[in-house]
């Protein structure tokens, strides 16, 4: 093997190269033979530069070798720059104008035939992808994604260390505190039946930080949910986390307003001059029906149920009666909607909730398409259009119900709206700060008081008092920062005084035991001084998405799990051997509820461990990590029993003699073709690469 040195990576070579010798390596991208000459197009992080094999230059056995290159073999070249043809300018990337003459090459790695082609344009399956992430990782505009979140997370750091933040690393094993969503268990071999949790957030330390007189932290923190999963949420997921002292929420929100505008100037050239808009979360839900409003487009919701109160519409009285409220929307341009296109909104609001959904048209020239106008006196009507600022081509749209059924209707109604209008460009970003949310909520289904955030948050001032008498009414010191109707983060000044940490738990029903048992070890620290201090926690993942245009964090993390928490490449989770399980005391629940292995003191036998991978491929199965399960089951209890029929004594037993004839018939059939594997395969519901596919659980019976 020759000594190949890069001196070029194959996006960056220019027409300043031309004549100069260049060493660079790389995937094959695409291979073109024109009959003794021989275009490959080279790839490597950088973008891709195209290479000419000329047989002039090689002898038979190498020509010869050149041919048989694939897609994504991975070769290094040697050879002068030249500039192409100009009727061969490439003026779609960067190296277009000039090519590599190679003169030396060596074959680096062979490559088997992919799954899926490595090419931004083809659309592949979200399993197979995440199955061969580290094919799928190989596509530019994935690579992108991750330049563009490295950018940010130094731009990030750049601007905290800035403002004199400290970068401290919290514990990942730490201990669990049941508030939020659930935490994710490990258990301790040291100290048998005890568990630690991985971490949430790393809340409860970088307050003890702030007692430490770090006076600011920042973290690019690590943290675990076990949560059901959608686009912007993963089991694992990492999070800007900040806290400081002596700092009030103003300052705190303009910290973040500058970070924010920072990261986007630094990573995306995006300057936002104007300050980001504040928002109570009063007016947040009364106007957008979310805590977390999309500002790329208006149609506010309305209420207007004084202006339909002298309706006779069965709907809205009934609705009035029962104590709730009437609102709606103005789709400027609705009117021109079809018919079917408004059932369609129609069926969606019922899909959210809602018992039907009253309209009104209005065309250019005035003139109403609606079945409201027999329940409306003229005056009633013409109030009701101009309280929703109703113009010709407008579409009104009404939801009559308590408040707490409106916002579930009209909040992602009006996002399905702004979807049907193009209104939420990916390219169009609107942040926005939502402050004063409550500090508590009901939870009818627990009986009790909950703390929205956290209950170390604390309470507006002029509303301390209330806590006792009117929970629901006290305000918190909190803040959510949203981008394009997503909430990137949430923050929080924190509670530093005992007595109105007390009074807090006190509404949240904790018993003394309770408090000492989830909090104890904070509450004993913040006796030794405790500076005023508030923080905040963003999703980088959820940021990273929203300015790569993506609609999934899976797509700028790069080995996510699944809609399932499953992790494809590495079949995560999976079971464990039993002797793992031993030595942490654990055992695992059967279906009935019985403890199957190690768990109350009789330890199972170590059990040899089964390829199921070869049993599924001779068995041509395509498994996921249930059916796995299943099936590594079925084999197990199958070799067993294969197992007790070998050690039957059967000497004393003489076979079985068919008493039919046995008649031996055959037919002068000829084998016309061979078929194919895909040919074999194709009496199937699903196949993959050649496997058949299964349902996710198979049968047992």
């Amino acid at each position: 093997m020759k000594d190949f040195s890069r001196s070029h990576y194959c996006g960056r070579v220019r027409e300043s190269d031309k004549n100069h010798w260049v060493t660079t390596m790389g995937w094959v991208q695409t291979r073109r033979d024109m009959g003794g000459v021989i275009f490959i197009d080279l790839r490597d992080k950088t973008g891709v530069l195209q290479l000419v094999f000329d047989q002039q230059n090689f002898d038979e056995i190498r020509f010869k070798q050149i041919e048989r290159f694939r897609a994504e073999y991975i070769i290094a070249v040697r050879g002068p720059i030249r500039e192409r043809d100009a009727e061969t300018y490439n003026p779609k990337i960067p190296t277009g104008t000039v090519e590599l003459e190679v003169k030396e090459f060596e074959l680096l790695s062979r490559a088997r035939t992919l799954p899926f082609p490595i090419d931004d344009k083809v659309e592949v399956r979200e399993d197979l992808r995440l199955k061969y992430r580290y094919l799928d990782l190989r596509r530019p505009k994935m690579f992108q994604n991750f330049l563009l979140r490295n950018q940010a997370v130094k731009s990030i750091r750049h601007y905290l260390e800035g403002q004199e933040f400290l970068e401290v690393e919290t514990p990942v094993l730490t201990k669990s505190t049941p508030e939020g969503a659930r935490d994710y268990l490990v258990p301790s071999r040291i100290h048998p039946g005890e568990f630690y949790a991985l971490p949430q957030s790393p809340q409860v330390f970088k307050q003890l930080l702030m007692l430490a007189g770090f006076d600011r932290y920042y973290q690019v923190a690590r943290c675990f949910r076990d949560e059901d999963l959608r686009a912007d949420r993963q089991p694992e997921f990492t999070q800007i986390d900040l806290e400081t002292s002596f700092l009030s929420k103003e300052e705190i929100l303009n910290i973040l307003e500058d970070l924010f505008k920072r990261v986007f100037k630094d990573v995306l050239d995006i300057e936002f001059k104007d300050p980001f808009p504040r928002m109570t979360y009063q007016e947040a839900m009364a106007s957008y029906a979310s805590d977390k409003p999309d500002l790329r487009f208006g149609m506010k919701i309305v209420d207007v149920t004084e202006e339909v109160e002298n309706s006779s519409f069965k709907v809205f009285t009934d609705a009035l009666k029962a104590g709730g409220r009437v609102r709606s929307i103005n789709i400027k341009g609705g009117n021109n909607l079809t018919r079917t296109k408004i059932d369609n909104l129609t069926d969606k609001a019922i899909a959210y909730g809602a018992k039907g959904m009253a309209w009104i048209g209005i065309d250019e020239n005035r003139n109403l398409r609606t079945i409201l106008t027999k329940y409306f006196s003229e005056e009633d009507m013409e109030t009701l259009l101009r309280k929703m600022e109703a113009e010709p081509d407008d579409l009104l749209i009404f939801c009559a119900d308590t408040l707490e059924a409106i916002y579930k209707i009209l909040g992602p109604l009006r996002l399905d709206i702004g979807d049907m209008f193009g209104l939420r460009k990916k390219d169009d970003y609107k942040f926005l700060m939502v402050v004063d949310f409550p500090l508590f909520e009901y939870s009818k289904e627990e009986g009790r008081y909950l703390a929205m955030h956290h209950p170390f948050t604390m309470p507006v001032a002029e509303d301390i008092d209330k806590m006792e008498n009117d929970p629901l009414s006290v305000r918190a010191e909190s803040y959510d920062v949203v981008l394009n109707g997503i909430e990137l983060g949430s923050g929080s000044l924190r509670i530093h005084r005992p007595d109105i940490q007390e009074s807090l738990f006190k509404v949240l029903g904790f018993s003394e035991e309770e408090i000492d048992k989830r909090f104890g070890h904070l509450i004993r620290a913040f006796q030794y001084g405790t500076p005023p201090h508030g923080g905040f926690a963003f999703g980088l993942d959820r940021l990273v998405m929203l300015m790569a245009q993506e609609d999934s964090i899976r797509e700028v993390i790069a080995f996510p799990k699944n809609r399932e928490a499953e992790c494809l490449l590495t079949n995560a989770p999976s079971p464990v051997d039993d002797r793992q399980l031993q030595e942490l005391n654990i055992g695992v629940l059967s279906k009935d509820g019985r403890v199957e292995d190690a768990a109350a003191g009789e330890k199972s036998e170590y059990k040899e461990s089964i390829d199921i991978e070869a049993y599924a491929e001779m068995a041509m199965l395509a498994l996921d990590s249930t059916s796995r399960l299943r099936f590594e089951k079925y084999i197990s209890e199958f070799i067993v029993r294969t197992k007790e029929l070998r050690g039957l004594n059967l000497e004393a037993h003489q076979p079985t003699i068919n008493v039919h004839p046995i008649i031996n018939s055959t037919r002068p059939d000829e084998v016309v073709s061979d078929l194919t594997r895909d040919e074999v395969l194709a009496g199937t519901d699903r196949t993959e690469e050649g496997y058949i596919l299964v349902p996710r659980i198979i049968e047992e019976n």
